[in-house]
């Protein structure tokens, strides 16, 4: 007996008009080769050209296939890309939930997929809308990927993998959605190019999607970005390296303190014997002082001192404990060289990681396990990091927060001149500090500011307003990198316009699977219907 899949049509209903769907080992093939495609495009591989063909290749796959076959099939894909693509979650949290993750954010490609096969009788009857409905169904999906479940999980979007692309300027006027669009756009445009040549279909109609797919990958090379207009401002970033990757550095929190302190010390030493500028301002990582300075006399001590000896705001990268056990923050915490602690200029982490900083349904997972009970619980802060650093105004997002568009965007909007993320990278691998470095760099073109990236362990960077990274450390090194940035009040479109191309391009996509319904239904296809007899 023939699979499902490749069954008979039932008695009664009707094939599809046009040329048949793929073979399903074909298929599983093209999903295959799709998030390969897509885990290559992304950091540390940065071909960023496989984007669109990933998304191409997927579409084909899905293409007049049932919508169970669609769903399945864009999880194919998923698990191919994001099981390796996630693969430094195991190193901290170990196989198990890096699983749940990895096939947790392939469930959700799934129902790109799933869209995809949804929308064929729509690309059979107006195959001049598959670049605009896959790069709606694109932002649809990396929308709910980003939200869902527990605040989401971003990562591995497709703007994500263009910081070389010519595409990533688009960022400026739309953010990473438009970024997104425009490059599972050109994937569309692709596949319609290629499914015209597999139908033998008129030359004029196969050169205008040739001619989309160029224009979307090679066009917002033109676009226009700006510059923050203010005076530059010396900042110097720290990384201090710790004693050991891996969870236990936590247990080696006043060695890596002391690698902050020792490093800071000896840049002051460099700029009293004019080897490095005077710096406005010193940024120090994600837990560059897990001992909470501010009831621990002697790491007190050690950042006064520190901040003493280089004459500058370090901004602390500290765990403060708080009067409930298991309580902490995640903080950036400004100490001044002469008062210490700034205590109005702190900023504390708005997203904690869930499963990692903190326990959802902490009740409900001890009945399984009392090994949740190790997980902390981190609070969340309640406002965005704009610290008045006095020399500059800087907006502070803490590690993953980089990922999510509205944390980062509200942070600019509230007068940030330049963006810092602080990070921690000890407990991760290389691979997973270029992906964030990635991040960094849509976040610079997207609001037009001057960026950096300080980690523990690397890779620590700054980034300028057209997305160019310079200074950029090697991993599990110990480094300073002293940089002049502009500042500013720069307010590009995509500032400006927030989350509402996001929106609309939601919305839309509603309209386009609405639309197909009436013609699914007209040529006999249903979610339970077969494809037609020539698949066999």
């Amino acid at each position: 007996m023939p699979p499902p899949d490749l069954a008979r049509p039932a008695p009664g209903s009707r094939p599809p008009a046009g040329p048949a769907p793929l073979r399903l080992p074909v298929a599983v093939a093209l999903a295959v080769a799709a998030g390969l495609a897509l885990l290559l495009a992304l950091p540390p591989y940065d071909l960023w050209w496989l984007a669109p063909a990933g998304v191409a290749l997927l579409a084909a796959a899905v293409h007049r296939r049932r919508l169970r076959a669609g769903l399945g099939l864009g999880f194919v894909a998923g698990l191919v890309l994001f099981y390796p693509l996630l693969e430094w979650t195991r190193i901290a949290a170990g196989w198990l939930p890096w699983a749940l993750l990895a096939t947790a954010q392939a469930a959700v490609l799934g129902l790109a997929g799933l869209a995809g096969a949804w929308l064929s009788p729509l690309h059979e009857r107006w195959r001049a809308l598959w670049p605009l409905t896959a790069g709606l169904v694109w932002v649809a999906d990396e929308a709910l990927r980003d939200r869902a479940p527990f605040g989401g999980f971003p990562w591995g979007r497709l703007a994500f993998s263009q910081g070389d692309a010519p595409s990533l300027r688009l960022a400026a006027w739309g953010g990473a959605p438009l970024v997104t669009f425009a490059v599972a756009a050109a994937g569309g445009a692709l596949v319609a190019l290629a499914w015209r040549r597999w139908v033998r279909a008129a030359a004029l109609p196969a050169a205008g999607f040739a001619a989309v797919a160029v224009a979307l990958i090679a066009g917002p090379a033109a676009v226009p970005l700006s510059a923050p207009a203010g005076p530059a401002r010396t900042v110097a970033i720290v990384q201090g390296n710790v004693p050991r990757l891996g969870l236990d550095f936590n247990a080696q929190r006043r060695a890596v303190l002391d690698n902050h302190v020792t490093a800071t010390r000896r840049l002051a030493a460099d700029v009293a014997a004019g080897r490095q500028p005077q710096p406005d301002l010193v940024v120090w990582p994600e837990n560059s002082s897990d001992i909470d300075p501010l009831r621990n006399a002697d790491a007190a001590q050690a950042i006064s001192g520190a901040a003493r000896a280089i004459g500058a705001p370090i901004l602390v990268g500290t765990v403060l404990r708080t009067d409930t056990p298991g309580d902490i923050k995640n903080a950036g915490l400004l100490w001044l060289p002469v008062t210490g602690p700034d205590l109005a200029q702190t900023y504390v982490k708005q997203h904690p990681v869930p499963f990692a900083e903190y326990m959802p349904l902490r009740s409900v997972a001890r009945l399984v396990t009392d090994k949740v009970d190790l997980v902390k619980n981190m609070l969340a802060g309640d406002h965005a990091g704009v610290i008045d650093a006095g020399a500059l105004t800087l907006g502070d997002v803490i590690c993953f927060e980089v990922a999510y568009d509205g944390l980062v965007r509200d942070t600019v909007a509230q007068g940030a001149q330049i963006l810092a993320v602080q990070t921690n990278n000890a407990t991760f691998d290389v691979a997973e500090a270029r992906q964030q470095l990635a991040m960094v760099r849509l976040r610079a073109v997207e609001h037009g500011l001057d960026s950096l990236m300080v980690s523990t362990v690397g890779v620590s960077a700054f980034v300028d307003t057209a997305g160019g990274v310079h200074g950029a450390t090697a991993f599990n090194t110990a480094e300073v990198v002293v940089h002049k940035m502009a500042t500013g009040a720069t307010r590009t479109l995509a500032t400006r316009s927030g989350v509402w191309p996001e929106l609309i391009a939601v919305a839309l996509t509603a309209i386009v699977l609405a639309v197909a319904l009436p013609l699914r239904r007209r040529r006999g296809i249903t979610g339970t219907d077969v494809e037609s007899a020539e698949e066999r």
